[in-house]
């Protein structure tokens, strides 16, 4: 079996909580193998990441360098082809900046590629088995890949129950020198924030979602009700800042914006990979959809096949009445 490394998004000098599902990822291609993760960044926040996920790897290799001060893929694609061995498996999430990242470093390293991996099945006679989701997530794809001449692995962020157990106290090595050559044709030029509305729903720690299945703009206040009675915010997919029925700032997702709730209720919610991976930290998933086959329940700690605009009123007068 091939090396396997993990890369670590990290932002404010705090792991990606991602960090965790690709330890628990690499444990479902090789039980025993020793992972390591790789840390990209520069000044003190670096620092503070490598020591953080050494506690979860058995060895962290450090990059500090100015030009890696902000992930650019084409330059993390260059400093990875210089570092990695040439049947390295590697592992990254598959974010938006994973999915700039994984495809072309595939094709630099001369090794197979997998996007938007859910599941590991393990790996047989030099093959590994994974599972892709197709049609919005309606069906599941076994695929087989050769990893002879190595992978790269993208993989789905939340997909994977992140390993807390883990102690391993590994070794953090500077392997700054080693970079290379980190010249890029495309130049960072800004973060634009994501807008602030008149509610942060990155602070609530209970979310009421909601997405296509409420139907119409005046229906959101069924919505709004049940978050009245909760202690909860209003948020919603994608498709209900598309049609202007709230504002962008509170969408979830790769696309808009990264929550940490306690309890997070999908109302209506089909569940696509491009919103789940804007939901962080574990929460509570209760899902509410009249279509049994969404893919947010294979996700979700309880499942409710029901039409919101009937379940909805009822649970707000039930949560009322206590």
């Amino acid at each position: 079996m091939a090396d396997i490394y993990a890369y670590i998004p990290h932002k404010g000098g705090v792991a990606d909580d991602s960090a965790l599902e690709l330890v628990a990822a690499a444990q479902k291609i090789d039980a025993g193998a020793a992972v390591t993760a790789i840390v990209t960044g520069s000044g003190a926040d670096v620092d503070k990441v490598a020591e953080e996920v050494a506690a979860s790897y058995a060895k962290v290799f450090k990059f500090s360098n100015d030009a890696l001060a902000y992930p650019n893929a084409e330059v993390v694609r260059n400093l990875l082809v210089n570092v990695l061995p040439a049947d390295a498996m590697v592992l990254i999430p598959n974010d938006t900046f994973g999915m700039d990242l994984g495809p072309g470093l595939s094709i630099k390293l001369d090794s197979t590629y997998v996007a938007d991996v859910v599941d590991i099945e393990g790996v047989e006679g030099g093959l590994l088995k994974v599972i892709r989701q197709e049609y919005s997530g309606m069906v599941s794809t076994h695929v087989t890949a050769d990893i002879s001449t190595g992978a790269v692995v993208n993989l789905r962020p939340g997909a994977f129950a992140p390993d807390e157990s883990r102690s391993t106290g590994g070794t953090v090595e500077d392997k700054s020198g080693d970079a290379g050559d980190l010249t890029a044709k495309r130049t960072f030029l800004e973060v634009v924030e994501a807008e602030v509305g008149d509610v942060d729903i990155t602070k609530s720690d209970v979310l009421v979602s909601v997405g296509r299945g409420i139907e119409d703009e005046d229906n959101i206040e069924i919505a709004q009700e049940l978050a009245d009675a909760m202690g909860a915010v209003v948020s919603c997919s994608r498709p209900i800042v598309d049609a202007k029925w709230l504002e962008k700032s509170r969408q979830v997702g790769t696309s808009g914006q990264t929550v940490k709730p306690k309890v997070y209720l999908a109302c209506g919610i089909s569940g696509s990979f491009q919103h789940l991976g804007g939901i962080k930290g574990a929460p509570f998933i209760v899902a509410i959809n009249k279509n049994v086959k969404a893919p947010i329940f294979q996700v979700a700690d309880v499942g409710i096949e029901a039409d919101i605009l009937d379940f909805l009123p009822e649970l707000t007068e039930a949560i009322n009445e206590l």
